[in-house]
């Protein structure tokens, strides 16, 4: 029983020391109970010695943890042998063996965490108590309930007090010490209604009833202490303390234990071996090392969870470095690497958005092919400037057909126009390439800030460096199809045709006589606004001829002048062969484009990154200050470090108690 509550305080003891007890519940006995119920002199009783400080109004204001360690061996302090000494876990080195000594320092510990006054603090105070005469055991007292603040205490004392014994009582491996004053009303008593808040059953509640010597004369507490009042599954054990009249008189303790057990054997002969302190003590023993005994196989699962998580994050800090060179080159050379395979789209797969090769891919055929095909053939071209530049194209002429040099001048334009959306599918193809550089930033990067820093600039110069080649072969592309319009082109041959055969269409089904043949020269002749009579000559003449005001001719054609029906078919010939050769160079612009960029720019990029690296970053003068690692990283490595040994420190225990005799689990 003993082996097993030590081993249980020595893997408290190596929790306790990388500050991480709250990760891992261990069995452990906690006492509540409201102010002044007699908590702090059970836990004397238990211990067998005076050492907790005794004011008026709340005395314990911070949890105390008492470990009692049985022990046979001896302790030698400033040339005297001691059997019995207290050791306090904030002051290590220094044994105490005076108890008013023990008592002052808890004061003093308190007022250094709490102030002088009534405030209180959740922060614990660990005291190991070594003694042949007690049985191993581990409490933990707090502070009892008080509902008025006094002193420096704040309004809302009660709440904080109920919280921090909540914290404490909640967890499953808690068993609650709950101690009630015998001359009170169980319906009200703070310790029962809180251990039943978080222990409805009673399964790890034992109730201590305290004070049943202040009884009013001719009453008893015999239903109480037989569970016909309240019942817990661990039962109710009676105790009497000492009186304040003992306290003032410094009764020892070993009297007031003697007093006690004469005090059950005259009132409660019936339950005088199931009560008392002597009882509580192994009462309190045998449950503490029975539960601790149940509690084991979920303990090692708990510590082994949390060694393989202190493994896993000790990993991602990575090794110390040992070889910079090697290092280096490695490290260079894992990024190229990673940095090829989010591009290939072998690299790790990231589920939320699309990264690396696909987005690029979505760049080629939905973000530029869509802002391709919204740019139409004939955008920003009207009629009347088709029909304009027809008639520039003819010069002082009268044209048969629709000149070259018409059609030629307006498809130009609108080529033109995809020079744009092509070099924007270039400057998104950089900006995702910028992207992918954070994206192949693992966590074994992050030690080096300052490496970090420098495969961001070297990387980013590299990209940067391709975008202008890109962009001009780009804009060669276009200047390409701008410098000859092929209108032999196998896919235009048909609309070429087309366009004859409605010239045709004109002569043939147009004003075939020579009247009307007159008729159309002398409107051209007389710019488009004189009448022409059968015999040909004008009827009138423009107001700027007889006036002689106003210009000899407009310099642009009257938008309100209908067009006759040769005009119409012109334009609509020349647009009909814009459009169908302005298709052909966009879906060969909507193919070139994609593969310039990835022969420009990400092919290059990718192919010649890892070179690239290694020539800008393998310099051994610099190598020193690229793999300095942050402060960070390297604390949090020797934090991990501590906290993998110290689990499998308690690991290791774990595993001596399920492999000797007492081990059942």
């Amino acid at each position: 029983m003993d082996n097993m509550i030590a081993m249980m305080s020595k893997v408290d003891d190596i929790l306790a020391t990388v500050g991480n007890t709250d990760a891992v519940s261990l069995p452990k006995i906690v006492a509540i109970g409201s102010q002044s119920s007699g908590k702090s002199s059970v836990l004397e009783n238990i211990v067998g010695r005076e050492f907790l400080p005794r004011k008026t109004g709340l005395c314990t204001r911070r949890p105390l943890k008492v470990e009692l360690i049985r022990t046979e061996n001896e302790e030698v302090v400033d040339g005297e042998t001691h059997s019995e000494w207290a050791v306090f876990h904030h002051k290590p080195g220094e044994i105490f063996v005076d108890w008013e000594e023990v008592k002052k320092e808890i004061e003093d510990e308190t007022e250094r965490e709490c102030g002088s006054n009534k405030a209180v603090s959740r922060k614990p105070i660990s005291l190991k108590f070594y003694s042949p005469n007690v049985l191993s055991l581990t409490i933990v007292d707090l502070p009892g309930v008080t509902r008025v603040p006094v002193g420096d205490q704040p309004l809302d004392i009660e709440k904080q007090l109920t919280d921090m014994i909540m914290h404490y009582i909640e967890k499953p491996n808690t068993l609650i010490l709950a101690v009630t004053p015998a001359n009170t009303d169980f319906a009200t008593s703070d310790a029962i209604n809180l251990a039943r808040v978080v222990d409805p059953e009673g399964h790890r509640t034992l109730a201590v009833i305290t004070k049943l010597d202040l009884m009013d004369g001719g009453t008893d507490a015999m239903d109480i202490l037989c569970g016909r009042v309240f019942s817990v599954s661990l039962g109710i054990i009676g105790v009497v303390c000492r009186s304040q009249a003992d306290l003032n008189s410094k009764k020892p303790l070993e009297k007031a234990l003697q007093k006690e057990r004469a005090f059950f054997q005259r009132s409660y002969p019936s339950l005088a071996s199931r009560s008392g302190t002597f009882y509580l003590r192994k009462r309190l023993a045998t449950l503490l090392s029975s539960h601790i005994r149940d509690c084991l196989p979920d303990i090692a699962m708990k510590i082994n969870v949390l060694r393989r998580q202190f493994q896993h994050q000790l990993s991602s800090c990575g090794k110390e470095v040992k070889d910079p060179v090697a290092t280096i080159l490695d490290l260079l050379t894992k990024f190229a690497c990673n940095y090829k395979a989010a591009i290939d789209g072998s690299g790790n797969l990231v589920l939320q958005e699309l990264s690396g090769g696909a987005r690029i891919n979505y760049i080629f055929h939905e973000t530029f092919g869509r802002t391709l095909q919204n740019v139409q053939p004939l955008d920003g071209l009207s009629r009347l400037e088709v029909l304009t530049a027809i008639k520039n194209s003819t010069g002082p002429r009268t044209a048969v057909f629709v000149p070259d040099s018409s059609f030629e001048q307006l498809v130009k334009k609108q080529i033109a126009r995809l020079e744009e959306p092509s070099i924007r599918c270039v400057e998104l193809v950089h900006e995702e390439l910028e992207r992918i550089i954070q994206h192949c930033i693992t966590k074994e990067y992050l030690r080096f800030p300052n490496l970090i820093q420098k495969i961001k600039e070297v990387v980013s110069a590299k990209i940067t460096g391709r975008m202008e080649p890109t962009k001009k072969f780009i804009e060669d592309l276009i200047a390409n199809e701008l410098a000859y319009i092929n209108t032999k082109h196998p896919d235009f041959s048909d609309a070429r045709q087309q366009a004859c055969s409605n010239l045709l269409g004109i002569q043939t089904n147009g004003d075939s006589s020579e009247v009307a043949h007159h008729k159309q020269l002398a409107r051209i002749e007389n710019g488009g606004s004189g009448s022409v009579s059968e015999a040909g000559s004008s009827s009138s003449l423009p107001p700027a001829i007889t006036d002689g005001k106003g210009d000899f001719a407009p310099q642009m054609i009257n938008k309100r002048e209908k067009m006759c029906p040769k005009e119409k078919r012109e334009c609509e010939v020349v647009e009909r062969l814009i459009k169908t050769y302005f298709l052909i160079i966009r879906k060969n612009i909507q193919d070139s484009v994609p593969k310039a960029v990835m022969n420009f720019l990400v092919n290059n990029v990718k192919d010649s990154l890892n070179g690239y690296l290694v020539g800008e970053l393998y310099k051994p003068d610099d190598i020193g200050t690229l793999l300095a690692e942050s402060v960070l990283i390297a604390e949090q490595r020797s934090e991990f470090q501590t906290m993998l040994e110290s689990y499998g420190k308690a690991s290791k225990l774990l595993t001596e108690v399920r492999d000797s005799p007492d081990g059942t689990w």
